[in-house]
């Protein structure tokens, strides 16, 4: 390992000091995309030649770009990046919360997948989101609080990571995050907003007390916001590692927090926090126009359902379509429909429930789940297919997940990349501040209703089991062997069309990255269609509902971020508008 903690700490001291809210500027900047969507102001479009870094957070892309230039790999860049989103982007994701991540080594042509889910505590049970009549809670009543809590799961996978394939030694990654936690940072317009508009932290007395001001009220846009408890936990886990997080006074915190919640306590124990494990799981890769696209397996549902949309529609020309044709959005809504309810009842944690992986993949399986769709009408009765290997009968379940979230992607000098999708589910997730941060309210992404009849549903909740996820950190390799995009989302089940859109426009229509993250949104979640509200996609309806589309307008908050490696091995980012992401590279 390097320690490099006196460089880090002067380069950030430098940095910071000439660093503003908008987009760094390294290497060649490009103009904005004309094409991109209307109505929302553009990020900086990057060329880089060597590394780039995009993320939530300027200050956030920052850390991470400082990494990279301290001979960092993309690993040690998504630590510090992971670090000090937690302080500036606290509604989205941070330490209470997990994350999957996909890494990318050329020398070696490694592709690892690696799984930082929640988990839930030894003792929930089927009837954990149950009222005292058996039936299901309030999502809302289910949310804020213990109960929703499930153990977090980012930092051991980060640790586990790094010892693989760090490079930067481990205290030292924390030291941007650190420092802009004792000194403070700019409250971002996005985390005002959210803190306004959020009922819940008021009766939260430790989160009030940070978020919100002495009157209640949620702190103006560029007030600078200090976070001493979040620098002192950091530093514990810069000396300690992990442990310094799953052992000890930070463990007994948490679990002290979730189950004396005063009003809706949960049942994690302290034992629960110390024995979570990260998992390195196998990634899940489809072909598509002699792309390959790889993706988490389950528990999240993204690698699995991005891939299968994807297939589905490989038999349809969409790039002779064009985006301007009506069919290209009528298959892909199709195509989203079929994918969501296999998502449905199929895929849930594997270690629980047994996915049938070899039969949604199956290329035959594939094909005939296609051959339902048709070009002149929408398929409104549709249902879940039986795979090959399925295990009947299951219970479709759907789970809300609120549109909250983080993306990262990451290609540092040497080519090696990392995706990243970290969340602690909608914003604020539960509510419960322990330690400078926010405690995710994952288990909510359970299915709330665990059987009907004979039939179970298999994302049900059961002790140690990781609730399905919609996350889909992506790597996408071109028919040559070679990374083509690093790309992913938040958005909560949003996230699968999200990137499959994206991926769409990269390969189909040779969309630059930015004008791919820009464009209205479209999609099927397995009932109506969505079209983004505010957008050119709103312009579709007439047309999609002459198909027998049941068409709805959506707000949808994707925050998207690509990383598209050039034949040259130069880099090209798109930054998603709708949200604060920035870019940063050389």
């Amino acid at each position: 390992m390097l320690s490099r903690y006196a460089f880090v700490m002067t380069r950030l001291l430098s940095l910071l000091a000439a660093l503003t809210l908008a987009a760094p500027a390294f290497g060649q900047s490009l103009p904005p995309d004309p094409e991109a969507a209307t109505g929302r102001a553009e990020k900086r479009v990057l060329l880089a030649e060597r590394e780039m870094v995009v993320a939530a957070h300027p200050l956030a892309a920052e850390a991470g770009a400082l990494m990279l230039r301290a001979g960092g790999t993309a690993v040690d860049a998504a630590i510090a990046v992971q670090a000090a989103l937690g302080l500036v982007e606290p509604q989205s994701s941070g330490l209470g919360g997990g994350a999957f991540l996909l890494y990318w080594e050329p020398a070696t042509k490694r592709l690892e997948s690696w799984d930082g889910r929640e988990t839930a505590p030894l003792a929930a049970t089927e009837s954990l989101f149950l009222d005292p009549a058996g039936k299901p809670m309030d999502f809302w009543d289910a949310v804020v609080g213990g109960r929703s809590v499930g153990v977090p799961g980012v930092l051991r996978m980060l640790e586990a990571v790094h010892r693989r394939d760090g490079r930067i030694a481990w205290a030292d990654l924390f030291a941007p995050a650190i420092r802009l936690a004792e000194e403070g940072f700019p409250v971002s317009g996005r985390m005002h907003r959210l803190s306004k508009a959020d009922p819940y932290l008021k009766t939260r007395p430790e989160a009030a007390a940070y978020f919100l001001d002495a009157q209640g009220q949620a702190w103006p846009e560029g007030h600078i916001l200090t976070n001493p408890a979040y620098a002192d936990t950091l530093r514990r886990i810069a000396a300690e590692g992990a442990d310094g997080f799953y052992r000890g006074p930070m463990s007994h915190a948490i679990a002290a927090a979730v189950r004396g919640d005063p009003v809706n306590p949960g049942v994690m124990t302290q034992g629960d926090i110390e024995a979570y494990r990260a998992l390195q799981r196998p990634a899940v890769c489809l072909p598509y126009r002699g792309y390959s696209i790889c993706g988490m397996g389950p528990p999240s549902s993204g690698g699995v359902t991005v891939g299968t949309i994807l297939a589905q529609l490989d038999r349809v020309d969409l790039g002779a379509l064009g985006p301007q044709n009506r069919l290209s959005w009528h298959w892909l809504a199709e195509s989203e429909r079929l994918a969501f309810l296999d998502r449905a009842r199929w895929i849930a944690d594997r270690d629980f429930f047994p996915v049938p992986m070899a039969g949604l993949t199956d290329p035959a399986y594939l094909a005939a789940r296609s051959a339902l769709m048709r070009p002149d009408a929408a398929l409104v009765d549709a249902r879940a297919g039986t795979p090959p290997g399925a295990i009947a009968p299951v219970q479709e379940a759907g789970s809300p997940e609120a549109p909250s979230t983080t993306h990262l992607s990451i290609v540092d000098a040497q080519g090696r990349a990392v995706s990243m999708t970290s969340s602690i589910e909608g914003a604020f997730g539960s509510r419960v501040f322990v330690g400078g941060f926010l405690l995710n309210n994952q288990l909510t992404d359970f299915a709330f209703n665990a059987r009907q009849g004979n039939a179970k549903a298999a994302n049900r909740v059961e002790p140690g089991k990781r609730p399905r996820s919609s996350m889909a950190p992506t790597l996408i390799f071109a028919p040559d062997g070679r990374l083509a995009y690093v790309l992913g989302s938040p958005g909560g089940s949003r996230i699968i069309p999200f990137v499959a859109q994206t991926a769409i426009g990269l390969i189909d229509w040779g969309w630059t990255p930015q004008q791919a993250v820009s464009r209205g949104h479209v999609m099927n979640r397995g009932g109506a269609t969505e079209l983004e509200e505010g957008t050119e996609a709103t312009r579709l309806a007439p047309r999609l509902a002459a198909l027998g589309h049941k068409v709805r307008g959506a707000a949808m908050a994707s925050g998207l971020h690509v990383i598209a490696v050039l034949p040259d091995g130069r880099l090209l980012s798109g930054v998603d508008p709708r949200r604060d992401g920035a870019v940063a590279g050389r």
